[in-house]
């Protein structure tokens, strides 16, 4: 494979991780969105006796953004659920060939079947209008959209993960593209 073809493979992925790393820090700050409107909700609920499902629906919406928008970033950041139990004890060249297997053979065929199902969900969505049935509930194609969103940054990192594994895997790659294990 030409130098440059690496290097360029190489720099998408750290353009991969920069984008996700980006998005992941900014949906972070959701989680503090969310504890405000269940603190506020609360309050109303119990203090004033007053509420609206549109509150619920909306730390509901913020759990989502968090949960999807960021799994991407967890994977790069190696904060996935793992099963380390026989991989732990395997050469450092062992866990980046699962790596790349499980990239290729189980992440990427799951996040391209959830994006690719999930697209129409959020259109019909869009194009529809559709509101929760709950009364005061909110409108649902941007919860709807996160779902696609939050696959197609998993896919992404996916590609970035492989990429750097395979670079690694042929003595080639850089310390910057490296994910710490």
């Amino acid at each position: 494979m030409p130098e440059s073809l690496v290097r360029f493979l190489l720099a998408f992925a750290r353009a991969i991780d920069a984008l996700n790393d980006r998005i992941g820090r900014a949906v972070s700050w959701l989680v503090l969105a969310a504890v405000l409107v269940s603190a506020g909700n609360a309050l109303a609920r119990y203090g004033l006796d007053r509420s609206s499902n549109a509150w619920l629906e909306i730390q509901w919406y913020l759990f989502s953004g968090v949960f999807l928008l960021a799994a991407g970033w967890t994977l790069q950041r190696n904060a996935h659920v793992r099963i380390d139990v026989l991989s732990g004890r395997c050469s450092e060249r062992v866990r980046a060939w699962i790596d790349v297997l499980g990239g290729l053979v189980f992440l990427m065929p799951m996040a391209l079947l959830v994006l690719y199902f999930s697209w129409p969900m959020f259109v019909q969505s869009y194009t529809g209008h559709e509101i929760s049935s709950d009364a005061g509930g909110l409108v649902r194609w941007p919860v709807k959209l996160l779902i696609p969103a939050g696959f197609m940054l998993l896919a992404l990192q996916g590609i970035s993960e492989v990429l750097k594994r395979i670079a690694r895997l042929r003595g080639i790659a850089d310390q910057s593209a490296a994910s710490p294990r």
